[in-house]
């Protein structure tokens, strides 16, 4: 990466150089590796569920972030389906609905997802600070930090291969979240890559834009982290001093 960040490359070598951050997307991070291939236990698949959950609901409001600071109507008409895909519109459940059937097909209830309860701090403090890029970043670097949505599609069919193998306990109508985002992650990512790649155009622009990246799939990693201590290693946070869950549920 060196030679990279020393030269300013042309869009076909800075498309590549961000596509290659994908040995670093999370589906890479041991958790994730055990939910498909089926070695997780059913309390592990609702810990992630129940915490992803956090993540979101906090995608649509980081949108609007990006949309608050956006001064070009066309890029604003075409973002907002972002939001729309998640929070629903005109017939479509949403994104955020077909995740809480996710948590219903794997024997959480609604109420114990929605009000949070399972959301660790290390997750909630990932999110956050994902969600506090966006609105404090220019439009262009709150974009460039969707592009996680480059390796996404991936992760979508992983689950939907593997899950109903390993995970028969499982409801078939809670795959319904990721079916959906297969086709949407491949449509939000070109309108993304191609913000990214015509803004950021200076050697000291593509460095930037290549540490955002890394920021976002920093995030990513840092949730499994938290997950992998409160469910692998069962360790939650004030294990020594209690097993309640006595962390803050947002402030």
């Amino acid at each position: 990466m060196n030679a990279i960040a020393n030269t300013v490359m042309n869009r076909s070598d800075f498309e590549q150089a961000l596509r290659d951050k994908g040995r670093f997307y999370h589906i890479h991070h041991p958790y994730h590796k055990a939910m498909y291939s089926g070695q997780c236990t059913q309390e592990q698949i609702r810990g992630w569920v129940a915490n992803r959950y956090y993540y979101q609901i906090m995608i649509p409001r980081k949108d609007a972030a990006i949309m608050a600071n956006c001064p070009d109507a066309g890029v604003r008409q075409l973002w907002l389906q972002r939001i729309l895909d998640h929070d629903g519109h005109d017939g479509d459940c949403g994104g955020i609905e077909a995740w809480l059937c996710l948590a219903e097909s794997v024997g959480l209830s609604r109420e114990e997802v929605i009000d949070q309860r399972h959301v660790l701090p290390g997750v909630r403090f990932a999110v956050d600070a994902y969600l506090n890029f966006a609105r404090r970043a220019t439009w262009q670097e709150a974009a460039c930090s969707s592009l996680t949505e480059l390796f996404a599609p991936e992760i979508h069919q992983s689950r939907l291969d593997s899950w109903p193998l390993h995970y028969p306990w499982i409801e078939e109508g809670g795959y319904s979240y990721f079916r959906k985002r297969l086709s949407e992650a491949r449509r939000d990512v070109e309108h993304g890559l191609t913000i990214t790649l015509e803004h950021f155009t200076t050697q000291a622009q593509q460095a930037r834009a290549l540490d955002i990246l890394q920021f976002k799939l920093d995030i990513l990693w840092s949730i499994l982290d938290a997950l992998t201590m409160a469910y692998s290693h069962e360790t939650p946070p004030f294990h020594t001093v209690t097993d309640q869950q006595v962390w803050h549920r947002g402030l």
